[in-house]
């Protein structure tokens, strides 16, 4: 619709409620009572025709075609949408006034008996209309739409009275969070919040916002997980607690990435990654099938099969099977590195991976001109180091690889075990394995959508592994967290064997409603100001 059209209807909604206040009439109205929905009056239509029930209800008029002396409306509500007849012989002189000044986008409460038109449709005869908001501007045109992803984002109001299958988005996401509360409150889960504002960064690897508060004169951040304040009621004795609510992590943009996102935390005392797997495989499955009933949904045209049980598949076995990472590559540093630039895995992102533990800031960029170098600092590093630290570099070097090459190929729900110490500062280690720790990742069509594992309760191996974290933070690290010793003092007043566990709801919901970006999921997702 071009603008200078839009101004002329714009003006012509407003003349009209200039004309309708001169008659009196109150256009922003609020004493009308819906006693009844759309979807009521549409329960048991042939029952109430017979019986003349009278209905009342109220909402926005969504279509409208005026015969001069009648007309034929579609009036929506919250449940849904319902034909209404209008007639001059059956209002007052007063409320035919309203109705010759009547615009798609206005609400009205109206009351009447419900008929069938002569194409059979349900229809309300209103016997009695009463306008209770006057539009000042016209919705957008009913066969172009709203198309634009920008201007639907932006204007979500708009979106979601033009669009059905948007409000259906967002129906399905209050279902899913409602199953999801209910699941966990049935097995004895405390739901809690915790602070937005954090005096340290930590529960996360990831970039924080800053904020001041002025009172304190102190620098804050906002919250990147609520991982390390559950923990501590845990230890507190709640051994089993949830939160349900938004983080913020400073980093791009993408389809799969909004800087405020929401996310599942729960925690299980006395129980382990595997319980958890058990768990997640349970709620999972019955929420997929609670929303599309049945455990096959379609997910950007393919075939995604929620019927547990749900495969499992070991961190390193992944990489053998989709990046042909050879096993001396497991044990050994520079085959590890050697693996990786073979991937072609940036030489800048294996050098983030090897300068971690070194002393501040490192210039990780002059290896991009020459990888080889690369190779030879990991012959340097390695000497320096047992078997086991040799494992542990060399894991870590090849979790690039692991994401460059085996996390878009797990399309059915997957349960990634047995994840390397290196990028698992809070998790417990193997018994079996130190280099390892017991923790999940859980993908679904190439994405994480959840994150497991066995708590690390050791209060002095949790200490090593925050100065470890304080090194990398020294060295450039901006995602590493920050010494919490709050926390450790915490630990060492015990905290039971426990496990933990998020889920990206937002990423969950894109799933569940075939959707590709993440904004589609999100009422209000974050933009950049125009003007």
């Amino acid at each position: 619709m071009e603008k200078t059209d839009t101004n002329k209807l714009i003006q012509s909604m407003r003349n009209k409620r200039a004309a309708l206040e001169e008659a009196g009439v109150n256009c922003y109205a609020n004493d009308f009572k819906a006693a009844d929905t759309a979807a009521k009056c549409l329960h048991d239509v042939d029952g109430a025709i017979e019986k003349g029930t009278n209905f009342s209800l109220a909402g926005r008029v969504v279509a409208l075609r005026s015969f001069g002396k009648a007309a034929f409306a579609r009036l929506r509500d919250y449940t849904g949408e319902i034909q209404v007849y209008i007639k001059k012989d059956r209002i007052t002189q007063d409320q035919f006034l309203v109705f010759k000044k009547l615009d798609v986008g206005d609400f009205i409460g109206i009351r009447g008996r419900l008929f069938r038109t002569k194409t059979n449709e349900p229809t309300i005869e209103v016997d009695f209309l009463e306008l209770l908001t006057k539009a000042l501007r016209p919705l957008p045109e009913k066969w172009h739409g709203l198309r634009d992803k920008e201007m639907r984002h932006r204007k979500r109001y708009l979106d979601l009275i033009m669009n059905a299958d948007v409000r259906e988005v967002f129906r399905t996401r209050a279902r899913v969070l409602g199953y999801i509360r209910a699941f966990l409150n049935e097995r004895g889960f405390m739901e809690v919040e915790t602070p937005m504002m954090h005096s340290l960064v930590s529960g996360a690897n990831a970039r924080p916002f800053v904020t001041h508060h002025n009172a304190l004169n102190i620098d804050l951040y906002l919250r990147i997980a609520p991982e390390l304040f559950l923990k501590r009621l845990v230890v507190g004795g709640f051994d089993r607690v949830f939160e349900l609510n938004r983080n913020f992590r400073n980093e791009g943009i993408s389809r799969k990435h909004n800087p405020e996102f929401t996310m599942l935390e729960f925690y299980m005392a006395y129980a382990t990654y595997e319980d958890l797997m058990a768990l997640t495989e349970d709620m999972l499955s019955g929420l997929v099938r609670q929303v599309h009933g049945k455990y096959e949904i379609r997910y950007m045209g393919q075939a995604i099969d929620f019927t547990p049980p749900f495969e499992r598949l070991p961190y390193e076995e992944g990489l053998k099977k989709y990046a042909r990472v050879p096993d001396r590559a497991f044990h050994e540093l520079p085959a590890a590195v050697n693996a990786a630039l073979e991937r072609e895995v940036p030489a800048q992102d294996v050098a983030t991976v090897l300068l971690r533990d070194m002393k501040g800031p490192q210039d990780t960029a002059r290896f991009e001109k020459d990888p080889a170098a690369l190779v030879g600092l990991a012959n340097d590093i390695a000497k320096g180091l047992d078997a086991l630290g040799q494992r542990t570099h060399a894991l870590g070097v090849l979790h690039t690889v692991f994401e460059a090459y085996v996390e878009d190929k797990l399309q059915n729900p997957t349960f990634v075990v047995d994840y390397p110490v290196w990028v698992s500062p809070l998790a417990r280690r193997k018994e079996s394995d130190p280099a390892l720790v017991d923790r999940f990742e859980f993908f679904i069509a190439g994405s994480e959508i959840a994150n497991a594992f066995s708590e690390l309760n050791d209060p002095d191996d949790q200490r090593e592994r925050f100065k470890a974290q304080a090194m990398a933070k020294s060295g450039g690290d901006e995602e590493a967290m920050d010494f919490d010793e709050d926390y450790i003092e915490a630990l060492e007043y015990g905290m039971p064997p426990t496990a933990g566990e998020g889920i990206g709801i937002d990423r969950l919901l894109m799933l569940l409603t075939d959707n590709e970006n993440i904004r589609e999921v999100i009422l209000f997702p974050l933009l950049r100001p125009v003007g």
